[in-house]
């Protein structure tokens, strides 16, 4: 069983797409195992993509993301971390699948609904990042 971290960014809780998102991940297979909402602030949302500091969307990215409620939750199933990508669509909506989140209900490329990891590494980080042992439940 692999785990991932998915996040419905301010965008999509502001468009009342929490239920849609939980909805697609369980219907894949996919166990939300931790789930909680949050409203980042400026230096969480920059502690949390530290990775893409000094790249020319960080600010921006941040300030998006420090905007409004997130809800943060903790995926487990198999492949995890494919299967939730897969089904979110590529970053860029234009270029995301029919079907996938980021197609049907994204507006642009950095408001585009939810994120999720990219790696075990990462996930590993993010899951961390937000949730401590108690908050995640696995049978």
């Amino acid at each position: 069983m692999e785990r991932t971290l998915s996040i419905v960014k301010p965008d999509g809780v502001s468009k009342s797409l929490i239920g849609e998102v939980i909805k697609r991940f369980e219907g894949n297979g996919l166990k939300v195992i931790g789930l909680k909402m949050i409203h980042l602030d400026k230096k969480e949302a920059e502690g949390f993509y530290a990775v893409h500091r000094g790249k020319a969307f960080f600010e921006s990215l941040t300030t998006f993301m420090s905007s409004g409620p997130c809800v943060v939750m903790v995926l487990e199933g198999d492949a995890a971390i494919s299967k939730t990508r897969e089904l979110m669509g590529a970053t860029d909506p234009q270029k995301a699948e029919e079907g996938t989140l980021r197609r049907q209900f994204a507006s642009n490329i950095e408001r585009n609904i939810v994120h999720g990891s990219d790696a075990v590494e990462t996930a590993a980080f993010e899951i961390k990042y937000f949730f401590n042992a108690l908050e995640i439940f696995s049978d």
